[in-house]
């Protein structure tokens, strides 16, 4: 079972959340609260193992939350729930540090999938984020620091890039382009070491501010 804890400032919301995450065989509830300063006492504990976050709360927010965990090294994924129209926080907490972020209005199987894949080391990219990321980082750039314009992608590549921006697995990219898995997989590596980076939301992000994933 996956230790979760769920912080979120609407009481039924958080109340909906942890209600769904009960149905589930394969989740074990640890902890909840309201705000930041409840996520990071949650997280200090070390029993939890993915941390559900919502994103717009009183005094401790999650960017401010996601950027002291990432002072403090945690190491715990972050899962943050969000709505249809936060799509510029979404961009600041990827950047900040989140593994991935569902909607909140998800199905069970959505939200425990996603917790699963977050707590083996995955990222996860809910379908359609590129097309809304990219608005946002279209209305508002983001400075590139520190690191050169890299060694251009493949056409290939790049085509692995689009579909796992799009929210396929490494089997459904493979399946689209007649691809054995494997080869995805290296595709994906050779990705992450031209970007600099190291996971799927992160490549996306430096795809993005590139211009990479235009058109």
């Amino acid at each position: 079972m996956t230790r979760v804890a769920v912080v979120d400032d609407q009481t039924l919301v958080r109340q909906g959340i942890l209600s769904l995450l009960a149905l589930s065989d394969e989740i074990e509830v640890v902890g909840q609260g309201q705000d930041g300063d409840d996520a990071l006492a949650l997280v200090g504990r070390g029993d939890v193992e993915v941390l559900l976050l919502d994103l717009r709360m009183p005094r401790r927010d999650g960017i401010t939350t996601l950027e002291e965990l990432a002072a403090r090294g945690s190491e715990v994924p972050v899962l943050v729930l969000t709505t249809f129209d936060d799509d510029e926080l979404v961009l600041r907490a990827l950047r900040a540090g989140a593994r991935g972020y569902l909607l909140k209005d998800v199905t069970l199987d959505q939200l425990v999938g996603a917790i699963g894949v977050l707590a083996g080391g995955g990222t996860l990219l809910q379908p359609g984020l590129t097309d809304r990321l990219f608005r946002a980082v279209s209305a508002r750039p983001a400075a590139v620091e520190g690191f050169e314009r890299p060694e251009p992608l493949t056409p290939r590549e790049l085509d692995v890039l689009r579909l796992a921006a799009a929210g396929y697995s490494n089997a459904e990219i493979a399946g689209a382009l007649h691809l054995a898995a494997g080869t995805v997989k290296n595709h994906l590596s050779a990705v992450f070491v031209k970007l600099g980076v190291r996971d799927r939301t992160r490549a996306v992000l430096r795809a993005l501010d590139l211009g990479l994933l235009e058109g």
